[in-house]
């Protein structure tokens, strides 16, 4: 609805975007002075590692070695079962279960049901768990979190040592149940 202070309003916003367009046009700075720049080291702890594995540090863990991490970091929002914990109202989510629930009227988002790459699993464990302290654990440790996990859900066998090399070749139960998005809109920012 236009009224007098809409409309002017409107009127004060177009002319500081025109002023503002206009100085740019005009060679006004792009790069004002302050800050400082991004080194490597700033952005080692800041990472996403791919499908592919791309960036997964060296280590290894086994399950056995998992299932003594998951019960002295894990347990307590997880559930001794991997079962999850949300009664308590700030418990973790069910990790395994759930394959095959997605397309029904009762889904069961788990690691095992709906993640489509087990370094996915990796990443999220090295950035954000264990809840009370995240980023500590090592490695290692992460490693073998995810080979329990993974051996727990049935998705490896409980001999199986992930590392750089086998956790992305790993098959995850719902790998194929995403939709490609080819995002046709990015062709137009290339």
């Amino acid at each position: 609805m236009f009224t007098p202070k809409n409309l002017l309003k409107s009127a004060a916003l177009l002319a500081s975007v025109l002023v503002s367009s206009a100085a740019f046009a005009q060679g006004a700075p792009t790069h004002y002075g302050f800050g400082t720049a991004v080194t490597p080291q700033d952005l080692a702890g800041k990472f996403s590692i791919p499908p592919d594995g791309r960036g997964l540090p060296p280590g290894s863990g086994t399950a056995a070695a998992g299932a003594k991490i998951f019960a002295e970091n894990c347990v307590a929002c997880h559930g001794e079962k991997l079962e999850g914990n949300p009664a308590v109202g700030v418990g973790g989510d069910r990790l395994i279960g759930g394959r095959g629930s997605l397309a029904t009227k009762t889904p069961v988002k788990t690691v095992e049901s709906y993640w489509p790459y087990a370094t996915t699993l990796f990443d999220y464990i090295k950035r954000a768990m264990p809840f009370s302290a995240p980023g500590s654990l090592k490695d290692d440790e992460v490693y073998a979190l995810v080979a329990y996990i993974l051996s727990e859900a049935k998705v490896i066998k409980p001999t199986e040592v992930m590392d750089a090399k086998t956790l992305p070749k790993v098959a995850m139960p719902n790998r194929d149940g995403f939709i490609p998005d080819a995002r046709p809109e990015l062709s137009l920012y290339r």
